[in-house]
């Protein structure tokens, strides 16, 4: 029998931490390769647990951190969650009206909306940057990479072969949620081409370090090379991971009624974007009806095979904060997810992955309002592990946006920061590729050429090496 409701969310979780008085000293050898808590001896006697970073301290009942809204407040959004029964029904027809209205009614939303009429996406991405950047100022704090020196890890920030090819195939989207890195949404009808993604399948095809090909947007599945990328791969016989990074409530929109079954045939995996196993939070992050038709989505996926053992179908599922904290221990909030989905909803999965909050875009717009944005930033910096560095997925991942252009991240990505952008000046490696105005994957024969090529950093970079680390692949340490 699951349980008819989910436990209300009835705690504040506090503000992030105050005032930064002094740099955490973690740069040992003993840091670098211990897991996320190490035994000591304490009053609470010997096996007691430390964090590994200060604040890496998040408790596993996510469904109990709330955050203030801030005034006005937006109208109230559907909360409780209200069973199985009659799920079926309540998640019939398109999120995309509903959506739309929710958009028109956030006066957040309709700023960014005026700034991005007004000023244009590049210039936006550059006064987010100024941001950050006056923010590590404030704190005494250097860049990214003279911090990263400072801690006797430089030689973890360089590239290997690229392992992962990622594709954001398109902007357009049915939700618009409010921390979403891309700023997706209904409104947005930018997709990628029928000539980027044909090249992009012949690279992948020369490409033999490659094993992950992984398509995001937007909501990839809505975009018209998608389902072409997937069966093509498959056809040129890539045996290796295809990830579909899946929103769910994409699974009930009109027109993809077929849409499980084609992942399934084509052995594609799903990440999966579950921000909680709480109704109240989700709908509260991404949206009035999310959370049924995402509950809905996943069991049509389970009911497909996906998430079960030995189907060879893997689900998995992504966490990222509901506000501007670190994500509790991957492990441990895994297990979580697993006994509240399946005791709740008869949900199973694979694995759980944690993502931290970048500074950027919805969420750099919403720090910045809230005036939280110096906090945030000292809370990334203070709770950097150099331990998390040599996990980072710039250092195996090809990062490719919708009109052709390569990045060493989704994140460097939405801020227009091109792969290849540094001077070579200074003693580049030898080899390095050099495009000050971008390089476009039509000027890549292979994604090795990339290997010799430094990667471009910023300070938003402190965001995938807080706590124990984030990337698309999860904690990184």
């Amino acid at each position: 029998m699951f349980r008819a409701a989910v436990r209300r969310c009835p705690l504040q979780y506090p503000a992030v931490a105050p005032r930064l008085a002094l740099l955490p000293s973690v740069a040992t050898d003993a840091s670098r390769t211990s897991p996320w808590t190490r035994s000591i001896k304490s009053k609470g006697g010997a096996g007691a647990k430390t964090p590994v970073t200060p604040d890496f301290t998040v408790p596993v009942n996510v469904a109990d951190i709330k955050i203030a809204k801030p005034q006005p407040r937006r109208p109230a959004r559907r909360g409780a969650w209200e069973g199985l029964e009659g799920l079926e029904q309540r998640t019939k027809g398109s999120l995309v009206e509903s959506t739309l209205a929710e958009m028109e009614e956030d006066p957040e939303f309709k700023l960014t909306a005026k700034r991005l009429m007004t000023v244009g996406a590049e210039r936006m991405s550059l006064e987010e940057r100024k941001q950050r950047r006056r923010a590590l100022s404030h704190l005494g704090v250097p860049s990214f990479a003279e911090f990263v020196a400072s801690h006797g890890v430089e030689s973890d920030l360089t590239r290997v072969d690229p392992e992962i090819f990622q594709l954001n195939v398109g902007i357009h989207c049915n939700q618009a949620c409010n921390h979403c890195h891309v700023e997706s949404s209904p409104k947005r009808t930018e997709t990628m081409s029928e000539e980027i993604a044909t090249h992009c399948l012949s690279l992948l095809a020369a490409s033999p370090a490659t094993h992950t090909f992984d398509l995001t947007g937007g909501a990839p599945e809505l975009q018209p090379q998608f389902r072409r990328l997937v069966s093509e791969a498959r056809a040129n016989g890539f045996t290796g991971d295809i990830i579909d990074r899946c929103n769910l409530t994409v699974l009930s929109e009109p027109g993809q009624e077929d849409l499980g079954d084609f992942l399934a045939s084509h052995r594609t995996r799903v990440v999966a974007s579950l921000p909680c196993y709480s109704a109240k939070n989700v709908n509260m992050q991404r949206g009035r009806g999310v959370f049924d038709k995402s509950i809905a989505g996943l069991r049509q996926l389970n009911s497909l095979g996906y998430g079960e053992p030995d189907s060879g179908l893997v689900l998995d599922l992504v966490y990222n904060p509901v506000g501007p904290h670190l994500a509790p221990e991957q492990g441990a909030l895994e297990a979580k997810y697993k006994e509240e989905l399946e005791e709740n909803f008869g949900v199973v999965f694979n694995s759980l992955f944690t993502i931290t909050n970048m500074p950027i875009k919805r969420f750099a717009d919403f720090l910045h309002r809230r005036g939280e944005l110096d906090a945030y930033m000292e809370l990334l910096v203070r709770n950097f592990n150099p331990g998390a560095v040599k996990g980072l997925m710039c250092r195996n991942t090809v990062s490719v946006s919708h009109d052709g252009t390569v990045y060493d991240c989704d994140f460097n990505q939405q801020l227009l920061l091109g792969a290849a952008t540094y001077s070579p000046e200074g003693g580049a490696t030898e080899g390095a590729l050099y495009s000050p105005e971008g390089l476009s994957v039509l000027d890549l024969s292979h994604l090795d050429e990339l290997t010799p090529t430094p990667i471009v950093v910023d300070a938003h970079c402190f965001g995938c090496t807080a706590g124990m680390g984030s990337s698309c692949q999860g904690a990184t340490a």
